[in-house]
């Protein structure tokens, strides 16, 4: 006996052969006749075909995750679950629209303002007199402390203890107060300390380490009149708008994008755009007060604009270091407002960036895919006993033609199926010589083994 075919389906349409029985008269050159089109699959798999599935590369798309609408009308519940899926499309579709609306976001600064207060407090330290000659005597000192903080920043080590840490992962680091400062000068008392000794200056330089606060420490018993100057730290820089221009855009301190944008707003509101040159500007008389001409080109306000803008003022604060016999501590405070990034810029930075929950998407993803490829197999092999119960003649007929053509596919005969069916096609000129031929090949292979056993030589 010889091993046949059954042919089944499997879930990508392609049929799957499995062994058979043939007899030994099947295997010659007879065939059965050709399978009619729309042939029905036959015998189900015996064994679980989904390992041969998912070893093949296959791109994976949405339509994947479809279920066919045989399905649906089969089993009605199952429109539940074409509704989910088209929720996750919408879903997909508002968290990409989110996405890119929150890229553009970001290409823009996000400032928002908050209140620093600054705390200014000194003590005076008092001197001691030798207790015994040779000791060394304590002069007098004060020490002035410069320091601020956030008014609605939340001190530090607050908050609930219990998965505190993903929040405070979440959370922006606490800005120190250097940090909001491009320069502290402290101006003392000349006439005290002299001209060479009354300046204590902080500049920022990109290796400065950062600082909760300034410290300055002189000798001294009596009251002295400072002058704290703090330069803040515009990011992106700003700039002082000359006053005739300030007054003009209504301003006082900007970006320079920003002064030009405003310009530009109040050349179109009072149609100073030459209309047969439009990249030409007539100044009227404020514009020409302030650039010193008539007519200008668009291209070179940004040049003329260089000489109106200037460092913005620091912040002057008065403060008098009163004498005092104890060690009382001192404080005034100042509230100033500030720019800084706006918390939400990290959360979306991190939204943009985060994939944390990829892998199980990715995994439920690749559960369904298989999950609907399982159904549509069991779809095949419904359809395929369905089949077989309404008429199993027709069926087994069918089934036997399709194994007669899986038959001469494995076995690489072709010839004509009808014709062979008719015992007239074997009494043929050209068949009765191919067999004669046959027949003198095989004799003549029969007679050169048994030659070659006995050690006959052919002369």
């Amino acid at each position: 006996m010889h091993r046949g075919t059954t042919t089944v389906p499997s879930n990508n349409g392609a049929s799957i052969r499995y062994g058979g029985t043939v007899s030994n008269a099947q295997h010659g050159r007879r065939s059965f006749g050709s399978q009619p089109a729309g042939a029905p699959p036959m015998l189900p798999p015996q064994h679980n075909t989904r390992s041969q599935v998912q070893n093949r590369a296959k791109k994976r798309k949405l339509v994947d995750k479809l279920i066919p609408i045989q399905v649906r009308e089969l089993v009605p519940e199952s429109q539940a679950y074409m509704d989910l899926l088209a929720f996750e499309q919408k879903l997909d579709a508002t968290i990409t629209r989110k996405k890119l609306d929150i890229q553009e976001a970001l290409k823009r600064p996000i400032k928002v303002k908050r209140r620093l207060r600054i705390y200014i407090s000194h003590t005076f330290i008092p001197g001691k007199e030798p207790e015994r000659e040779g000791d060394e005597g304590a002069v007098p000192m004060w020490e002035l402390r410069v320091e601020g903080r956030l008014l609605d920043e939340p001190p530090a080590g607050t908050g609930n203890t219990g998965g505190g840490t993903a929040q405070n992962r979440n959370q922006p680091l606490k800005r120190k107060f250097s940090s909001f400062f491009k320069s502290l000068v402290i101006e003392l008392d000349k006439e005290i300390y002299g001209p060479d000794n009354h300046l204590v200056e902080w500049h920022r330089t990109p290796q400065t380490n950062e600082t909760d606060g300034f410290q300055v420490k002189r000798p001294g018993d009596r009251d002295v009149k400072c002058t704290i100057l703090l330069l803040l730290d515009y990011q992106p820089m700003k700039f002082k708008l000359h006053p005739r221009l300030g007054k003009v855009l209504g301003m006082a301190t900007e970006t320079r994008p920003k002064i030009i944008e405003a310009l530009w707003q109040y050349i179109k509101t009072h149609k100073l755009q030459d209309q047969a040159e439009r990249d030409n500007i007539n100044c009227d008389a404020y514009l020409e007060q302030i650039f010193g001409v008539k007519r200008m080109r668009f291209m070179e306000i940004p040049q003329r604009l260089q000489s109106l803008l200037h460092q913005p003022d620091p912040l002057i604060l008065h403060h008098t270091i009163q004498y005092s016999d104890g060690n009382e501590k001192n404080t005034a405070c100042y509230d100033i407002d500030v720019e800084m990034e706006d918390p939400l810029k990290t959360q979306m930075t991190s939204f943009l960036h985060s994939h944390a929950n990829m892998p199980d998407i990715s995994a439920l993803d690749q559960k369904i895919f298989d999950i609907v490829e399982q159904i549509n197999e069991w779809k095949l092999r419904r359809d395929f006993y369905v089949r077989f119960a309404d008429n199993p003649q027709e069926f087994i007929h069918k089934w036997l033609i399709s194994q007669s053509n899986d038959l001469k596919t494995m076995t690489e005969v072709f010839g004509d199926s009808e014709a062979e069916r008719h015992a007239e096609y074997y009494y043929q000129p050209q068949i009765m010589e191919g067999t004669f031929r046959y027949i003198y090949h095989k004799v003549q292979q029969k007679r050169a083994e048994l030659e070659s056993t006995l050690g006959i030589k052919n002369n």
